[in-house]
């Protein structure tokens, strides 16, 4: 009956764990800025975006922007919080970006998980493909990682100088209006 109880607690918790993350996903703190969310982007140095239909973390930058993600990664290994198992870390103006410690490695809708050294070898793995990256063709990685993760990693490698911040058209309205041609108003 104990062993029962526990699950039950075990998956109660998970649940409403991943409820939060959800909410927290889809509706940023109030007092935060259109400018503090272009910051928080470049500060990151890359836009991270989470597509559940396409099963793909997409994080977009400049070589030198997405460069920062393996250091985010070996910054997050060499935190002692983050030793056991189900510690986690959020990034991003949203916090949308979750890096998770798992003992099995992989990327799913919740977030990029693995054990310190698993999340170690992912930020060697990126920063070496990275190192032949050129503007235009994204990098995926997934079996390379982790054989039959349900999701992938793309890196999309833009030129010299990109600003991750344009990159976050939902919320910051680049995705404005359509403008109405002067033959469509008449």
């Amino acid at each position: 009956m104990l062993p029962l109880t526990l699950a039950a607690l075990i998956f109660v918790g998970a649940v409403l764990l991943y409820r939060r993350t959800k909410e927290a996903e889809e509706h940023p703190p109030a007092d935060i800025t259109e400018e503090g969310i272009k910051q928080g982007w470049r500060k990151l140095g890359f836009f991270c975006e989470l597509d559940d239909q396409k099963k793909e973390w997409t994080l977009t930058g400049s070589r030198a922007g997405l460069l920062y993600f393996p250091d985010l990664l070996l910054g997050y290994v060499a935190d002692q919080q983050n030793a056991t198992d189900g510690a986690q870390q959020h990034y991003g103006p949203y916090g949308s970006l979750e890096i998770m410690t798992w003992p099995d490695a992989g990327f799913d809708g919740n977030a990029i998980r693995g054990s310190l050294t698993d999340l170690a070898r992912l930020a060697e793995l990126v920063e070496a493909k990275l190192a032949t990256a050129e503007p235009g063709l994204p990098i995926r990685v997934s079996e390379e990682y982790v054989p039959e993760s349900p999701y992938a990693l793309v890196l999309d490698v833009r030129a010299d100088g990109f600003d991750p911040a344009s990159t976050d058209r939902e919320r910051l309205g680049a995705t404005a209006e359509r403008k109405v041609s002067p033959k469509e108003r008449a």
